[in-house]
């Protein structure tokens, strides 16, 4: 392994990394946001829009976002909808994550006893009240461990950026071994950037997870 091509190739690499981060995160705040709406939307049963929010989970957690990707890339376009890559990426990355938040955000939402319902009602609140003060708390702390989850899943994802021509970390890699053919340097660099994405998430994460499950336990 040559160190002189792995020193002059990392700041493809930097490039590539922020990329793949901006896109990701935009991405999961996309997935979020969906998800929370659509587990609404479900938990309470809401009259014809569940039934379209069980169609976009079933749909979007059973196909691949490579398919999906292209769908939005390629296919649009053809009906005069055309976007830009970028927005390709974390619209792609948002719907799917999107159906799987919805999940885990509904099992969360369940979760909630009905007492601590018939509790608050009993004390006056208003329904607003009652699920932003009560419900969705406690809902997203049980939720914590799913999302977190969800999060490096959908980070790992971003590796089939690539194939819309983002130049994210795998794009990077694979465009240096079809040129120089410097297999072992480009893909050294790939792992330890990915590294350096995933690893504080996971660490970040497993914190914020035990602090959830106290919480919950009410220690």
């Amino acid at each position: 392994m040559n160190l002189d091509v792995i020193i002059s190739y990392i700041p493809l690499y930097i490039e590539a990394f922020f990329l793949t981060i901006r896109i990701g995160w935009l991405g999961i705040l996309f997935a979020l946001a969906i998800g929370l709406v659509v587990a609404f939307i479900m938990h309470f049963k809401i009259p014809f829009l569940s039934g379209i929010a069980l169609v976009y989970i079933e749909l979007f957690r059973n196909t691949p976002l490579l398919v999906q990707l292209f769908f939005i890339y390629f296919g649009l376009p053809k009906v005069g909808l055309s976007i830009s890559a970028e927005t390709c990426g974390f619209v792609g990355l948002g719907l799917l994550g999107g159906s799987y938040m919805a999940e885990v955000f509904r099992s969360g939402l369940e979760s909630v006893p009905n007492s601590q319902t018939e509790s608050a009602l009993a004390l006056g609140l208003s329904r607003k009240q009652l699920f932003l003060s009560v419900i969705l708390p406690q809902a997203i702390s049980q939720s914590v461990p799913g999302i977190l989850a969800n999060v490096i899943f959908l980070l790992k994802e971003t590796s089939v950026f690539s194939a819309i021509s983002l130049m994210d970390l795998m794009f990077t890699a694979k465009d240096l071994i079809g040129l120089y053919y410097d297999t072992k340097e480009a893909l050294f660099l790939l792992v330890i950037f990915y590294i350096i994405m995933l690893l504080p998430v996971s660490v970040i994460g497993s914190f914020i997870e035990k602090k959830a499950r106290f919480r919950t336990l009410g220690v």
